[in-house]
């Protein structure tokens, strides 16, 4: 019995050292201005329900090829899945 107790605390010390290094590399990232941008829950759902009506639009032909590449950048960019310059 005392031997799981002890499996049960190495895999819970490991558990905290990955967590701990996931948010120092999250850290490092926003340091040097790489990370996402920071977007509340409803921000992120509320952009990802506009881009399902883009696609939703563009695939019923209600919108032009240029306007949905247009607004699918300004979108992803915001998602921070593009940057900027991928135009």
């Amino acid at each position: 019995m005392a031997k799981r107790g002890r499996e049960a605390m190495a895999k819970r010390s490991r558990e905290l050292a990955r967590q701990q290094k996931k948010e120092d590399k999250q850290e490092r990232q926003e340091a040097k201005g790489d990370g996402p941008p920071k977007l509340t829950a409803d921000e992120e759902t509320h952009l990802h329900e506009e881009f399902a009506r883009l696609s939703d639009e563009y695939a019923a032909n209600q919108v032009s090829q240029s306007h949905f590449d247009e607004e699918r950048h300004r979108i992803f960019v915001a998602l921070g899945l593009e940057t900027e310059d991928d135009a």
